[in-house]
């Protein structure tokens, strides 16, 4: 049997009801535990823990019994609910290494037997234990306003065992330890020291953080989390629909008139790129990136459009460095999806420039959007991508982000686009070389690596199908717009 201390039993104190008076809690181990009259206390073996049944004794009786528990080597005497120790009993108690305990629930009998089981140990003192500990716990998750910490601390107290939150967003959706938000492990609960009474009361404990903390994340994030719905909805929007966003953000207390910077962020797999990345990964790194959000003074979202995730970062007009934050954070919300996807993954991260008002949050993710797709058509992939910022491409955005635009353009490419897949690509790149040298057979053949008639084979069929007048100025133009567009998002 393992040896027992007065401080061992106090740090069961919730349950048992004792509280320490006077005298060492740790003189002597507790070896018994008898119920005794204290006008008649008898001689007793060393370690005994006297609990006094009965009224409350006269203070003499009191003096009388600390000096021969003291003599006896008890491990302590348990007084009645109510008892008050004298200053002379006090002083006995301290000198003669005697716990003075108050009993503050039971009856002698019964604590007695609540004792004796906890010495004994075994698997009814563990269940009893846990039992209580869980039922502690319960009274402080339905409290006014229960917190994961408050939880912890009543079932601790109950199970007279630390208990705490280790962060391990890697456990196993079997772990009878985690917590989990939604479906997202973030935590595991952990006894500080192997105990059985813990271990059987942790699985339920668990339980009740994990919703404690789906509570707090509900009421903290909740209104993050329609803004970012907003957002989505702007981005994937018409052009001339823009403006109908605007009071709708007002109520939902987003400032579309400030400035935006926007980061994308792509997942693709290293060797087979139609795979989708692991439905666990999106709403773990969506838990993530709120928490980290949580700390910073700028106002953050997150927010998914089918495998990508696109951060923003809004803030005053001109603010200083607004880019390189979006960068810091963005950054910290990638190596956190990298982690958890693992090393056959990556996640391209693209930046916007910081724009004004709600036209600019669409530009700025329109040019995240460019710049990781840009990024992972080049084989750079897992890095940061900034956006060009100069150059034809900065022009072509507009027409990228406007769906209208781009249905116009592709109305343009329709007889190509009717033969599919790579070949009707081959014959976009083809157009677009001859086109921007000026419809040069030659200089189009050289940046094609082709021979000028091979070129000029592949064009008259191009005409063909386009039956367009591409020596016209305006014709030419429309064509090697539409043709530049096409390439750009198929990049």
């Amino acid at each position: 049997m393992p040896q027992r201390t007065i401080a061992d039993l106090l740090r069961q104190s919730d349950r048992l009801g004792l509280r320490l008076v006077a005298g060492p809690a740790d003189a002597e181990p507790v070896t018994a535990v008898e119920v005794f009259d204290l006008a008649a206390l008898p001689a007793s073996t060393r370690g005994t823990l006297a609990i006094v049944s009965g009224d409350i004794p006269a203070p003499y009786l009191v003096d009388v019994a600390l000096r021969r528990a003291s003599a006896q080597r008890l491990a302590g005497i348990v007084f009645p609910r109510g008892f008050t120790l004298a200053v002379t009993a006090a002083a006995l108690a301290d000198s003669g290494s005697v716990a003075v305990l108050t009993s503050e629930g039971e009856s002698a009998p019964d604590l007695a037997v609540a004792i004796d089981r906890v010495l004994v140990g075994g698997a009814a003192e563990a269940m009893t234990r846990a039992g209580f500990a869980v039922e502690r716990a319960i009274v402080a998750a339905d409290g006014a306003a229960p917190t994961p910490e408050s939880i912890l601390a009543a079932a601790s107290d109950a199970l007279g065992v630390t208990l705490a939150m280790d962060d391990d967003p890697g456990a196993a959706w079997t772990d009878t330890s985690a917590i989990f938000v939604g479906e997202v492990p973030i935590a595991r609960v952990q006894a500080l020291e192997p105990d059985e009474a813990a271990a059987t009361a942790i699985p339920v404990i668990a339980s009740l953080v994990s919703r404690s903390i789906q509570r707090q994340m509900r009421d903290r994030f909740g209104p993050n989390q329609s803004r970012a719905d907003l957002i989505v909805e702007l981005t994937m929007a018409e052009a001339s629909r823009v403006d109908a966003f605007i009071a709708p953000a007002a109520r939902l207390g987003l400032p579309l008139q400030l400035a935006h910077a926007v980061a994308w962020m792509r997942p693709r797999h290293r060797s087979d790129p139609e795979l989708r990345p692991p439905r666990s990964i999106q709403p773990a790194v969506e838990l993530f990136a709120m928490r980290l959000f949580d700390d910073r003074g700028e106002l953050w979202h997150i927010a998914h459009i089918q495998d990508d995730a696109f951060i923003v970062c809004t803030e005053e007009h001109g603010a200083g460095d607004h880019q390189r934050r979006l960068r810091e954070t963005a950054a910290l919300v990638q190596e956190y999806a990298i982690s958890l996807a693992g090393p056959e993954w990556t996640y391209t991260l693209g930046l916007g420039t910081p724009q004004g008002g709600p036209g600019g949050l669409r530009q700025s993710a329109a040019e995240a959007r460019v710049a990781a797709d840009t990024a992972v058509a080049a084989g750079r992939l897992g890095g940061v991508e900034t956006t060009d910022v100069t150059g034809l491409r900065r022009v072509l955005l507009d027409f990228y982000t406007s769906p209208t635009s781009r249905s116009l353009l592709d109305d343009v490419l329709h007889p190509l686009d009717e033969l599919g897949g790579e070949r009707a690509m081959t014959e976009i790149r083809t157009l677009l070389a001859y086109l921007s040298t000026r419809n040069s057979l030659a200089e189009a053949g050289r940046i094609l690596m082709l021979h000028p008639n091979a070129v000029a084979y592949r064009m008259r069929r191009i005409r063909e199908r386009l039956d367009l007048d591409l020596d016209d100025p305006d014709i030419r133009f429309a064509v090697e717009l539409a043709c530049r567009v096409r390439l750009l998002a198929e990049a």
